[in-house]
């Protein structure tokens, strides 16, 4: 374990380095540090730059232990993104940490404001994305193994395998954002109108209402 302990940070650090190394998709930052402010009330396109800050701000452990996958989906994402990082602001990356159970699914999803890399940490998935040409472009990925989502486009990851797996997840954006595309037709508030989804899926008003109360907020 101590092995793959430092492969994982020595992986983390090179992905960081090539991502920073990229055009980032947020806009590029302007000083040294802006650290977030989160109790401003000034609303910018990012976070107000507090006026002091220390190491804490720079500093986050989520991601040294595996989530908790015993939900519906079997997956966890840990997120280490500029809410629990406030250092993080303008400096466009972020990480995740995903974990997966066996069977366990990151249902398709987007994020509109960043390409995402992951690297396996244990485990093997089954993966893909979707082009905006309706071509699925997918691979079986295991233990050291990387794969790039692009930006915006549709993508998932299954875990086929009979024991847990894991990933980190690397994105040239303080703050990728993530619609996952069941969630977002079928538990918005106020409700996609029935008459919308039933044409745009071809089914019934009673699948639509069956799906909607399976995914409806507990």
């Amino acid at each position: 374990m101590a092995a793959v302990g430092k492969l994982y940070l020595a992986v983390v650090l090179v992905v960081l380095a090539s991502i920073s190394s990229l055009v980032s998709a947020d806009p590029e930052m302007l000083q040294d540090v802006c650290v977030a402010d989160f109790a401003s009330g000034v609303k910018v396109n990012g976070f107000v730059c507090k006026t002091t800050f220390n190491a804490s701000d720079f500093f986050f452990d989520g991601l040294a232990k595996p989530g908790l996958t015993n939900n519906t989906l079997g997956s966890r994402v840990t997120a280490a993104n500029v809410e629990k990082v406030p250092g993080l602001n303008t400096l466009g990356v972020s990480l995740s940490r995903i974990d997966y159970a066996p069977g366990g699914l990151n249902p398709p999803h987007t994020h509109p404001r960043a390409t995402e890399m992951v690297y396996v940490l244990y485990g093997e998935l089954d993966v893909g994305f979707i082009t905006t040409a309706n071509v699925l472009v997918s691979k079986s990925i295991k233990m050291g193994d990387t794969f790039v989502f692009p930006r915006g486009l549709v993508h998932f990851q299954k875990n086929n395998g009979m024991v847990p797996a894991a990933v980190i997840a690397a994105f040239n954006s303080q703050l990728p954002g993530t619609q996952s595309i069941a969630t977002t037709l079928f538990a918005a508030s106020p409700p996609v109108p029935n008459n919308v989804l039933t044409k745009a899926f071809q089914v019934g008003t009673k699948e639509v209402e069956k799906i909607k109360s399976r995914l409806a907020p507990k």
